[in-house]
């Protein structure tokens, strides 16, 4: 690459939760930013901020599937990025087990055709795979490393596992700068609602705004390591910007379980849970993993990447976000501002 030449990246999953967050992290590095974006998809462009619809910032949509291998060719081929994150996956631990061809298709073999993709151009890529702790599955060892064998536990994982070493075997056999980012349960005000954390600082917001009385939810038990997916993908960026590739592990090394994120989200809002929460065993996995924590010291010590907020601070921000997103509403009725149609937006996706 020639110094001073402004870099590009690629990003696939750009509309989701990590997405957003790493898209603006790369435009303010000065990054020309392009992502891939499914017809079908549609999103709110207050997820987007001041990047959405502004024909100054460099970012570019690109309508595609990470199931077109064709179409994956054609696009690295014509914007030759510098760095590919490859976030875009069937991401939804529960419903993998209702959908496992689908969620082998998009999860597994999406990574396949990417790595492909960059092989078939010749690109001198580095690339980044989105791994996740629910490889782990039951764990054979607490805290997870590195190195601690995969056990997964749904379809999900085992597909996470498979693009995991699909990602190092092509790193190993033909030379490219892949990594393989093992990141643990990170959350925000950007996660879908269709998850348990965002499902109860949304709850906790519409029970104070008097709009819903029950929370039903799954197993409460179940422990895990969270942390802030705005400070995760910071962590994605550094692992492309060392000068040879490896694999990494991105976690607090906290403890918690759902029942613990529950009563913190409720007890901020002078709310007793137990007043509002029913169980339902149709939102249990039918194989549990019953605790997910990682230990990030190689990150640390190699990226100088940390954890930053607070198990209580993130709870926290996550309710004013959902409390602050009712009033918004409340304030927009009837109004279609903040919602839009990729269609009608300018200056941000690719002219065809």
């Amino acid at each position: 690459m020639v110094k001073g030449k402004q870099k590009k990246a690629f990003i696939t999953g750009i509309t989701g939760q990590d997405g957003t967050y790493l898209a603006e992290l790369l435009i303010s590095k000065g990054y020309d930013v392009h992502g891939l974006v499914r017809r079908a998809s549609t999103f709110d462009a207050r997820t987007f901020g001041s990047l959405f619809g502004n024909e100054d910032i460099p970012l570019t949509l690109h309508y595609g599937d990470i199931v077109d291998a064709n179409n994956l060719t054609r696009l690295i081929d014509r914007i030759e990025p510098d760095e590919i994150y490859h976030l875009a996956a069937q991401s939804h631990v529960r419903v993998s087990f209702d959908l496992p061809e689908y969620t082998g298709d998009v999860t597994a073999l999406g990574t396949i055709r990417m790595l492909e993709a960059i092989r078939d151009c010749g690109l001198s890529a580095k690339f980044y795979q989105a791994s996740s702790s629910e490889m782990y599955g039951k764990v054979l060892e607490t805290p997870q490393t590195e190195t601690t064998p995969f056990n997964p536990r749904s379809p999900y994982g085992a597909a996470k596992a498979y693009a995991h070493w699909c990602t190092t075997h092509y790193r190993e056999a033909h030379g490219m700068f892949a990594c393989n980012g093992i990141l643990f349960n990170h959350e925000s005000p950007r996660r879908g609602e269709s998850f348990v954390t965002r499902k109860i600082t949304s709850a906790v917001a519409n029970i104070k705004a008097g709009l819903q009385d029950k929370l039903v939810l799954g197993n409460l038990d179940a422990q895990r390591d969270w942390g802030y997916a705005k400070e995760y993908v910071e962590a994605m960026w550094l692992m492309l910007q060392q000068p040879e590739p490896d694999d990494y592990v991105i976690a607090t090394g906290e403890l918690r379980s759902v029942r613990d994120f529950l009563v913190e989200a409720f007890t901020y809002q002078g709310l007793n849970w137990q007043d509002h929460v029913t169980l339902d065993k149709k939102y249990f996995r039918p194989l549990e993993v019953d605790l997910l924590m990682g230990d990030a010291t190689k990150a640390k010590e190699k990226l100088g990447w940390t954890p930053k907020t607070t198990f209580k601070e993130l709870v926290h921000l996550m309710v004013d976000a959902d409390l602050e997103k009712l009033a918004i509403g409340a304030n927009s009725q009837k109004t279609s501002r903040g919602f839009v149609s990729p269609r009608s937006s300018t200056g941000v996706f690719e002219k065809a």
